[in-house]
């Protein structure tokens, strides 16, 4: 008998079974320190984005108070031009005020011209300075809004124009 033959059957399984637990125990070791380093590539990933994260909201929200701040200087801007219109469409009111009070005495001062006389011809003449007098107070007074009403419209796209296109950036 060899020696290998005295060593009892038992003693082949305990070594048996010796070698297969430290083999499991070297690949339970080996994956927990897989399962770290997995652990520490996950936590450093999650920084990363997070910081990635946050500089985008930065960004964004600094682009957005730009944009703020372009929309808020340009509405200023539209602001005073179109107090500046209403400026000049009180004026060219007033104007037109005088203008009205003209007419009226001009009016007036046809008709205490005329003799009597002339009554048909003064007439004629009254009905058409009345007549061409309304027209020209109506007209002045329709063209004065749209005068205004287009001033407003062109100051406010013009505003929104350079608000879009300082948005647009350099």
């Amino acid at each position: 008998m060899t020696w290998l033959g005295a060593v009892p059957a038992w003693f082949w399984w305990l070594i048996a079974l010796v070698l297969v637990a430290g083999g499991q125990q070297y690949r339970v070791a080996a994956a927990e320190n897989n399962t770290a380093t997995a652990r520490g590539q996950l936590a450093d990933y999650r920084l990363e984005v997070a910081e990635r994260d946050r500089r985008a909201m930065s960004q964004a929200r600094t682009e957005e108070q730009r944009r703020q701040a372009v929309a808020d200087e340009e509405g200023e801007s539209a602001r005073k031009k179109l107090e500046v219109a209403q400026g000049r469409a009180a004026d060219a009111e007033s104007a037109a005020d005088g203008l009205h009070g003209e007419i009226k005495r001009l009016r007036d001062g046809h008709r205490a011209t005329c003799d009597t006389i002339a009554t048909q011809q003064r007439q004629a003449g009254t009905s058409a300075v009345v007549v061409l007098g309304g027209l020209l107070e109506e007209s002045d007074r329709m063209a004065g809004s749209c005068a205004a009403a287009l001033e407003r419209s062109r100051i406010a796209g013009l505003a929104c124009e350079a608000a879009v296109d300082r948005m647009k950036g350099p």
